[in-house]
Parts: structure tokens; sequence; C-alpha cells
């Protein structure tokens, strides 16, 4: 019995020893409001097919729980142009999931989402992609976005997503000056051109690369091929060219 009472007493003791946790210097922090910031805002655009029956089907998806989780985005397009917007463009809207791009990892903090009213196998609509058209100019002037940093969906995950599908008219996009697109006529690639670098200078996640190099295909040559394809180079080379080109943001 007294072996115990010694052994709480050492306890006691050497509790009484321990360092308690420093007392916080006020129970709230004074507010001394400072001038010297800006809100967060968005630094990219990522489009979207809702892969859906109907721009009905994909809103009701949009802002209420489904059994894969819920998701949204800032805007929907209808097929018809029609135009919606669920989020407020100051709010992350949860339509990036796991991805990356150029070594950006939280992209719902990073960007503006767009979904654009397809099922994934039919062509893109005239008046849809004039009304995308529009909200890409009306969104890159108001946020001061970077009119190159339009890009998709499976470019920024492409080991889970392939939207919007190859039928998507990414040159369309180019020619009214919204994403990176390679200029005419290209020029041959160096001797010793890494086509594996200057793809991750563009900004795709190199961890599959096969995926990666899908990806590629489809938003600049329109096929899935998950193989190098002639030509390909001369490509890379050119937008390499023009991402090194361009001033510091």
């Amino acid at each position: 019995m007294k072996a115990v009472i010694a052994v709480v007493a050492s306890a006691l003791v050497l509790a009484g020893c321990a360092s308690a946790p420093p007392a916080a210097p006020n129970p709230q922090p004074e507010w001394r409001p400072s001038l010297n910031f800006n809100a967060r805002s968005a630094q990219m655009i990522i489009i979207h097919q809702t892969e859906m029956e109907s721009a009905e089907a994909a809103l009701l998806t949009l802002q209420t729980s489904n059994s894969t989780g819920r998701v949204s985005a800032h805007y929907l397009i209808g097929k018809d142009g029609h135009l919606y917007q669920l989020v407020a463009e100051s709010n992350r809207a949860w339509h990036a999931g796991a991805s990356r791009w150029g070594g950006v990892t939280d992209l719902n903090s990073a960007t503006i989402g767009i979904e654009l009213d397809n099922d994934g196998v039919a062509p893109f609509s005239t008046e849809q992609i004039d009304a995308l058209l529009w909200l890409l100019g009306n969104i890159t002037s108001r946020l001061d976005i970077p009119r190159h940093l339009i890009i998709g969906h499976g470019d920024i995950a492409p080991a889970r997503k392939r939207d919007p599908s190859a039928l998507f008219p990414w040159q369309r996009l180019a020619e009214a000056g919204y994403g990176l697109w390679p200029r005419t006529p290209l020029v041959a690639a160096p001797a010793g051109f890494d086509l594996w670098a200057a793809l991750r200078l563009v900004g795709y996640d190199l961890r599959d690369p096969a995926a990666a190099v899908r990806a590629f295909h489809r938003h600049y040559r329109g096929n899935e091929e998950e193989q190098w394809l002639p030509g390909d180079a001369e490509i890379l080379y050119d937008l390499q060219q023009q991402l090194m080109e361009m001033p510091t943001p």
C-alpha cells in the first residue's frame, strides 16, 4: 500500500512540473483591419459536358445531392444557348474534383466551372458555342483571367475524365481568342525536342503518361490515341514557344 501511495505521489509531483498550455493573450483577437488585400479570384476556366439527357436533368443534379456525391458548377449552358448561373463566381463550385494543372491541385478554388448540356456523343450546337464565347469574353474581362487558360475537364483530370469530347470545337474558341492553340504554319521541332517536357509545360499531369497523351490528343487533334502521333512534336513545340513568349504574370 505504501508503494502505491509513493507512486501516486511521484506522479502528482511530475504532473505539477509539466508545462501548462499557454493562456491566450486575450479572449478574442483585436480587429485591426488593413486595406492591403483583395478578394480571392479565379485564374482559369474549366469547360465540362453534362453527359445527361437534358439541361433540366443537369440542373437537378447540380443543385441537389445525388448518389455519386454533391457537384456543382458556376454556369450551365443549354443546347439552345440558354445560360444558367448556379454559383457566385466569388465562391468555390465543386466541379474540378481530384485534378491538377501546371502544379495547381486545388482547382475548385482557382477556377470557374462551365457545364455544357451535351450527352458526350453529339456535336455541340452553334447556339451553345455562341453563348459560351459570349460568357468567356464577359468572365475573362471582368475577372482578368488570362485568355489562354481556358481548358477542359479531361485536361485537368486525364486519368478519370474525358470531357468535353473530341467533338468540342477548341479551334473555334482559339479563333475567337480563347485557349491555347497551335499557330500555322507549324515549324519542325528542333533535334532532341522533349515532347514530355513540353507536355508538362503546357500543364498536363504526367503521372499517367498514356492518359496525358490521350487528353492532349482529344484537345488538340480530335482523337483519343494514347501513343504519340506524327505531328505532335510540331504542335507541342509551337505551344511551348507561345507560353515562353508570354509575359510573366
